[in-house]
């Protein structure tokens, strides 16, 4: 059976249920900037993007200067709720143990909230030294960059073009498309909203899966079908 060179799982919202905490703190702190906006919402435009990109983007379309220090702040709010209450996402540990192909991690958060989130949520083991943080490559350049997924590929010696990524967002699926990466998209998170797999089947996903059950066999057929 065909193996891809490198299997590749962004973290927040794919592994771990923490996109939702962390929408939900963030658009907190936003409304009482003065930019009204809910969880819910803040999750459906803008998930996958750091906070920081997300004040831009936010700027632009609402006027709205933010201060520099909302996001430390912020940071340090959403750190606290997710060492409290952030999950693995049910099936997510063993999926991640089917893959026989070399695998990693590559998320825009900080390597050390990846870190302590996969140690809480048991999944650190499955990913000793191979947490890719965008925010700690040679650029530096976050998702929808495709910085982080060709350094993780470069790093491990993984040709691309038979390399699959799971993600569960828009900006996370331009990234590994202009990578040039194959992508499953994951709607299974707890901030998953209606329309959510047609936007990322629109993104370039080649399927999209809601059970972490199913992932094995569709990492297998479209290995298959690629050979």
């Amino acid at each position: 059976m065909p193996q891809p060179d490198l299997v590749i799982f962004d973290f927040d919202g794919v592994l771990v249920d923490s996109e939702i905490i962390a929408a939900r703190v963030e658009a907190e702190m936003i409304t009482q900037a003065g930019y009204e906006i809910t969880g819910a919402e803040l999750s459906e435009r803008y998930a996958g993007l750091t906070f920081k990109d997300i004040m831009l983007k936010i700027e632009e379309v609402a006027a709205i200067p933010f201060q520099a220090s909302l996001i430390d702040q912020a940071e340090a709010m959403v750190d606290q709720r997710l060492r409290a209450d952030v999950r693995a996402i049910e099936g997510a540990r063993e999926a991640v143990a089917s893959v026989a192909a070399n695998r990693c991690i590559c998320s825009n958060s900080r390597a050390e909230r990846i870190g302590f989130m996969a140690e809480k949520t048991g999944l650190a083991p499955f990913f000793a030294g191979r947490i890719y943080s965008s925010l700690e490559t040679p650029t530096r350049n976050p998702k929808p960059a495709p910085d982080v997924f060709l350094h993780a590929a470069a790093t491990l010696g993984a040709n691309p073009r038979n390399s699959f990524v799971v993600e569960d967002s828009v900006h996370g699926i331009a990234g590994a498309k202009a990578a040039g990466m194959r992508v499953i998209g994951f709607t299974g998170a707890s901030h998953s909203y209606p329309g959510h797999a047609d936007a990322l089947t629109e993104a370039g996903a080649e399927t999209v899966i809601r059970r972490w059950a199913d992932f094995p066999g569709v990492l297998a057929a479209l290995s298959e079908w690629s050979a």
